[in-house]
């Protein structure tokens, strides 16, 4: 969750033009920016990162977000009033692969990820699967599995994941290098427990400086202990754990 690199690429209009933005390595990448925001586009993708690892799937979805509300606590996406969520069948079976290409670090990984879901498991009727048999082919077109997490090199976050709306093949979780670097006071099962909270539907925690999206829904007073909050938008404690109130909403979201 990183600073990202912006260029001076503007959302007009509804048409999204894009420049290449120097510096990001191994690829070029794009970004686009409104109201003070910027996404950074992966490379040879159509997937838009904003507030460091929020992915969302095409500009037209990037531009709902992208629209502003005063909404205040924990919030889901709920357009038109329907909340963006795996049905209860889905939300028990969330099975994922983890990429071999991870190579010495990826016990580490699996580690992580297990404690990650643990701590969503615990507190909602959830359930995530690490289904072994696909780690060998873990990828982005692997049906096997409802997402795949994989490693990538200069991105500009430490991780990212994605929402329950998403298709397929926007259905990753990705780790860059420098999440297994000197990150503290977070720690890579941190960074998973946020990302998880994405993947079960949760957004950033609305903060002054990030203020929530519209079509949302609040599911919370604020909470500055939230697992959700991003760092860039203001948080100040230390590792990325559930908050009291994280567990009612994951709760209340599945029950």
């Amino acid at each position: 969750m990183r600073a990202i690199c912006f260029t001076g690429v503007l959302l007009l209009g509804g048409a999204v033009l894009v420049t290449s933005c120097a510096g990001v390595e191994p690829e070029e990448a794009a970004t686009v920016s409104h109201q003070g925001l910027a996404a950074y586009q992966e490379p040879d993708s159509e997937v838009y990162v904003v507030e460091g690892d929020l992915a969302f799937d095409g500009a037209s979805a990037l531009r709902a977000y992208l629209e502003r509300s005063d909404t205040p606590g924990l919030v889901v996406g709920c357009p038109e009033g329907v909340i963006v969520k795996w049905t209860p069948s889905e939300a028990r079976d969330l099975r994922y692969c983890v990429s071999t290409a991870f190579g010495s670090r990826h016990a580490a990984v699996v580690s992580a990820m297990n404690q990650a879901a643990a701590s969503w498991e615990a507190v909602a009727n959830v359930d995530f699967i690490h289904a072994s048999s696909f780690d060998g082919a873990c990828s982005a077109s692997q049906t096997g599995v409802i997402f795949d997490v994989r490693p990538v090199n200069g991105a500009s976050y430490y991780a990212r994941a994605f929402f329950p709306n998403a298709a397929r093949s926007a259905r990753n979780l990705l780790i860059d290098s420098t999440a297994f670097g000197s990150i503290a006071p977070y720690t890579l099962a941190g960074l998973l427990r946020h990302e998880l909270g994405h993947v079960l539907g949760f957004l950033h925690e609305p903060s002054a400086t990030c203020p929530a999206p519209s079509n949302t829904c609040p599911l919370t007073d604020p909470d500055p202990a939230s697992v959700m909050h991003y760092p860039g938008c203001g948080r100040t404690v230390g590792d990325l754990v559930l908050s009291r109130l994280d567990a009612q909403a994951a709760g209340f979201l599945y029950p």
